[in-house]
């Protein structure tokens, strides 16, 4: 199966953001994948005013993610994504989407909220409070998680043991000392304890550090992006998943039971 990552910088006009995802979707489709992930949080993003996300939030039934809908209908290309979603007490949830030209057929609310490094995304966001659900495409199965969660090992073992073959994570990850180096750690990780691909996308720009990448089951790094706009494509095979798992079965041989979310 073919995947496509498509990284961009997100900008404050939710009209160019549209029509660049749009370009990113026709040049996805020219290159023959059957799954085009994009970053986290694409309807807009202003780095001089931190509540732009607020702002510029719509519903998911807005013009925004309507007009994804649209640029896919007919393509038979699957889009998972990332955006913020009006919610109760004037903050927003930050929503992670499946859609196809049929509309949106999965969602998961960020759980893990990015309050570090002097940020306090709960300032703004609502957490989510279920574990994201799988979504299948092209004969693989995808476990959905968003940015900062890729810090917590938890969530990746738990959709690993509900069957995910891959992890998909959309981000928007902050520049900083070292910055670089832990995205490509962690996602590496999460792929190779839990004998998994992982797909990494992230936006780029001033504020944040792109470098979106694919990782093999045995942490092998297939596609990487740099620090500019991109398009980059990677195969994901089964035959290397049901390999790594005889090699290395960690799924087998844990002695942990399966995560389960707490109660808040």
């Amino acid at each position: 199966m073919k995947v496509a990552l498509g990284q961009f910088h997100v900008s404050p006009d939710w009209k160019a953001n549209l029509a660049t995802a749009e370009s990113l979707i026709r040049q996805a489709v020219a290159g023959g994948a059957e799954l085009l992930v994009l970053p986290e949080g694409i309807i807009a993003r202003d780095v001089d005013d931190p509540l732009s996300l607020l702002k510029g939030a719509q519903p998911l039934d807005g013009p925004f993610v309507s007009g994804l809908v649209g640029a896919l209908k007919g393509t038979g290309l699957t889009l998972m994504t990332t955006v913020h979603v009006p919610a109760e007490g004037g903050r927003c949830e930050n929503v992670h989407i499946a859609l196809s030209g049929n509309g949106i057929f999965a969602r998961y609310v960020k759980l893990h909220l990015y309050d570090a490094f002097a940020e306090l995304e709960s300032n703004t966001v609502v957490p989510g409070t279920q574990v994201p659900p799988l979504v299948e495409v092209g004969g693989f199965r995808f476990g959905m998680m968003t940015c900062y969660d890729v810090r917590f090992p938890e969530l990746a073992r738990r959709l690993a043991l509900d069957g995910a073959d891959v992890l998909v994570i959309p981000a928007a990850w902050v520049k900083g000392p070292n910055k670089e180096r832990h995205w490509e750690t962690l996602v590496t990780a999460r792929a190779l304890e839990n004998t998994v691909y992982a797909i990494a996308v992230g936006e780029c720009g001033p504020l944040n550090i792109g470098s979106s990448l694919v990782v093999d089951p045995l942490g092998v790094p297939l596609a990487r992006a740099g620090e500019i706009p991109a398009l980059v494509f990677a195969e994901l095979d089964r035959k290397r998943i049901e390999a790594a798992r005889k090699t290395v079965p960690v799924l087998r041989n844990r002695r942990f039971a399966a995560p389960e979310l707490a109660q808040a």
